[in-house]
């Protein structure tokens, strides 16, 4: 009997086909998701991956509640499978734009609040200057809005962070920043060198919008360690925030991502290192084909962008508080 594998096989055209529909599959965790990346009706799916299953004698997947998940034999052909896929899929836009000069084109890359007011910047500047002919747009986001212009390409990419990384997207640390807090200068907190968890708790808080992945975080520390605390005001921003603790509304803690010298009216002050870091960094779909333009700049953020690294997410390790984490409304 001939190998499944076997390139002199009758069914062998088929094979790319039945590992796209797997390869999206197994990145949407949804049928149905894929369907609407691969443009094709659900049962066509579903026959594609059955059909592989049959030619390779094996299990790929298995269903839990409304999601599917793979089974080991489905990781191990995934590790193998969706390097070709994209490799594949990404041929003909390699060619085209490998035949279009660097100074030009269109540079288009999502974030939220964070990271447009204090990540981007200086990485803009450089960028512009080096390539002012590089049309870019900055796409402002709430983390809904970004996941969706990710799926459907409406971006090159995205900075910022998440909570969860969806299997579908591809995720590369650049930026690390602890939480800190601030308050009044005349808060009872403000002439205290240490903050312990103690200290932080009974206190009237300003916080940003509670769907933020950094308030639920933040929140969550509060509730491992029975802290009580009271919301005196919720604000829309993180320059909401310090501003409203400068005017004696409360205390509030914050990502040291948007604190600096220049901030005026408020004392910063360390927390107890139970509050993770939070990590923000760029992410792409998977399978997408980054233009040379999107692949500079991501080397201007890190020159080791593309140099190979391990998975950081795979199964449960995609949730972690101190690996990534998005803000809600300030998107990432």
């Amino acid at each position: 009997m001939a190998n499944a594998l076997d390139p002199n096989t009758s069914f062998r055209h088929d094979r790319l086909r039945q590992l796209r529909a797997f390869c999206f599959t197994a990145e949407a965790g949804s049928i149905s998701r894929a369907a609407e990346r691969l443009g094709v009706t659900q049962p066509s799916v579903s026959l594609q991956i059955q059909a592989l299953e049959r030619d390779l004698a094996i299990t790929l997947f298995e269903r839990r509640g409304p999601r599917i998940r793979l089974t080991p034999d489905g990781e191990e052909l995934y590790a193998e499978a969706h390097k070709l896929v994209e490799g594949i899929d990404g041929l003909a836009g390699r060619f085209a734009e490998g035949n279009r000069p660097l100074d030009s084109g269109r540079l288009d890359i999502g974030a939220g609040e964070s990271s447009t007011l204090y990540l981007l910047p200086p990485t803009l500047e450089r960028f512009m200057n080096t390539h002012p002919n590089v049309q870019v747009r900055l796409h402002h986001l709430s983390v809904g809005e970004l996941m969706e212009a990710l799926r459907q390409d409406q971006v090159d990419f995205a900075v910022g962070a998440l909570l969860d990384m969806p299997d579908e997207l591809r995720y590369r640390a650049i930026y690390s920043y602890g939480l800190s807090l601030i308050t009044p200068p005349d808060h009872p907190l403000a002439r205290r060198d240490v903050i312990t968890m103690r200290d932080l708790a009974g206190q009237d808080y300003v916080i940003p919008p509670q769907g933020m992945t950094t308030w639920r975080l933040i929140n969550l520390v509060f509730q491992q360690h029975a802290i009580r605390y009271r919301i005196r005001l919720e604000v829309g921003s993180w320059e909401a925030v310090k501003r409203y603790v400068g005017f004696g509304f409360g205390i509030a803690i914050v990502s040291n991502v948007c604190l600096n010298e220049d901030t005026p009216g408020i004392v910063v002050r360390s927390l107890p290192e139970v509050f993770p870091k939070r990590t923000y960094g760029a992410m792409s779909r998977r399978g997408r084909f980054l233009s040379p333009q999107a692949r500079r700049f991501l080397e201007m953020m890190r020159p080791d962008y593309f140099e190979p690294e391990p998975d950081t997410y795979s199964g449960l390790s995609r949730t972690g508080l101190g690996v990534i984490a998005a803000d809600g409304a300030d998107a990432v």
